[in-house]
């Protein structure tokens, strides 16, 4: 069986970095960002990959069933056991949805739900400071942290009731946020 977990953040909160770091530093760990499977989509020129590109580019959510279907794809013929996914879920339809497509399975295991916490300023600090792309001004932003911050309290509710909720603080240096993380994985999965 496949063990799951999902790491959730504002934009900036470092989610990606952090679940990437992990990743790198153990061979039998898998990491995936949902916005890179989406993106992956987008640069391949499909259709399905057009159909994602016109919510993307605009910060809009991408429609549930080609999420959930890019993911329980990637999560099924991932090369390790253990698999971290970040950016999943953003709304409660995404984290119903998913609930059911797992709970009507068996290769796959929710283990837990790791959110990176920051506080707003400091995200924003961090998205306008790196300055990547067009998706990187503060409109867009401001959009992406409404996105966030709306089902927020229902998400963290609803893994709290399941015992799968934890909390790392965001705001410190990559390195002891990597490492309570990888020492809150291992924890996790000894239960």
């Amino acid at each position: 069986m496949k063990e799951l977990f999902l790491i959730i953040g504002a934009p900036g909160s470092g989610k990606t970095t952090d679940a990437s770091l992990i990743a790198q530093s153990d061979i039998n760990i898998t990491h995936y960002s949902t916005g890179d499977l989406l993106r992956e989509e987008v640069a391949s020129g499909s259709e399905l990959g057009k159909t994602i590109d016109s919510f993307i580019s605009k910060g809009n959510l991408v429609p549930l069933d080609v999420v959930i279907n890019t993911i329980v794809s990637a999560l099924k013929n991932a090369p390790t056991q253990t698999i971290i996914i970040d950016g999943y879920p953003r709304s409660i339809e995404q984290m119903t949805e998913f609930d059911k497509v797992l709970s009507s399975q068996n290769e796959i295991e929710l283990k837990g739900v790791i959110e990176v916490r920051v506080s707003e300023q400091v995200a924003k600090d961090r998205v306008l400071g790196r300055n990547r792309g067009t998706d990187d001004n503060e409109e867009v932003f401001y959009n992406r942290m409404k996105v966030y911050t709306e089902p927020l309290e229902e998400i963290q509710k609803f893994y709290q009731n399941k015992k799968l909720h934890f909390i790392i603080d965001g705001e410190r240096t990559i390195e002891p946020i990597v490492a309570d993380m990888k020492e809150l994985i291992k924890k996790i999965q000894s239960i």
